[in-house]
């Protein structure tokens, strides 16, 4: 196979220079905007290297500020950027234009027993099944992620506080509400309903991330164990 005078040129790199390995050794962050362009151009053309193409290109727009605005006529205007990279170019420039303008979804905050019953009443009243839930919460109580625990009755060897909290860790709660609901619509809580709280409690308070309380949702009624003095 007779290689191309790019091929070669990016054959002769150091493995450890090309812009593909760097960033999977050493992640985006610490690759330059040539080696990050040269990524999306993916290739080079047949008497230049993807770098050297990747330079030119970010000298002719004068850095990224012109290029994100560019157009496909103005990037294909460029020697050695045809269609398809030209449009692998702007759909990354978008991209990042639209996680730029993005904002923070409004977040649900519970203030209250009432609160949290509110949030999952209407979803969990009419299930013919239990499901265990629980309501990750930041410094601020708002709510960061509602996770489904389990589905079915309710059993402190089946709760394990490992799954619980393993999703608040990852989810950096400050503090959680589990709740789950009662098929029958009756919310008062049984005694396993009561041993399952006070075991997550107490491993709440080892690891340093409060159970807030535990909800029994029933058809649209609710028992806090909390306020039951359970907690």
């Amino acid at each position: 196979m007779i290689l191309s005078d790019a091929q070669v040129m990016l054959k002769d790199v150091p493995l450890a220079d090309r812009p593909r390995e760097r960033m999977i050794e050493h992640g985006p962050r610490h690759l330059s905007n040539q080696e990050l362009i040269a990524i999306l151009l993916g290739s080079g053309s047949k008497n230049d290297s993807v770098m050297n193409l990747s330079q030119r290109l970010l000298i002719h727009f004068e850095g990224l500020d012109l290029l994100k605005d560019a157009t496909i006529e103005e990037l294909t205007a460029i020697k050695g950027v045809g269609t398809a990279k030209a449009v692998l170019i702007q759909a990354a420039l978008e991209i990042g234009k639209r996680i730029h303008q993005m904002k923070p979804p409004e977040r649900y905050i519970i203030r209250s027993p009432e609160d949290g019953a509110d949030f999952v009443m209407e979803e969990l009243r009419g299930l013919k099944q239990e499901h265990f839930i629980c309501l990750f919460l930041n410094t601020k109580n708002q709510v960061l992620h509602r996770q489904t625990i389990f589905i079915g009755s309710l059993n402190a060897s089946i709760v394990h506080p490992r799954e619980v909290y393993k999703e608040a860790v990852k989810r950096s709660a400050a503090s959680l509400i589990c709740i789950h609901n009662h098929p029958s619509g009756d919310p008062t809580p049984s005694q396993e309903d009561i041993n399952v709280t006070r075991r997550l409690a107490e491993s709440g308070k080892m690891i340093g991330i409060e159970l807030l309380d535990h909800l029994v949702i029933g058809d649209r009624k609710f028992v806090s164990l909390k306020e039951k003095g359970y907690l």
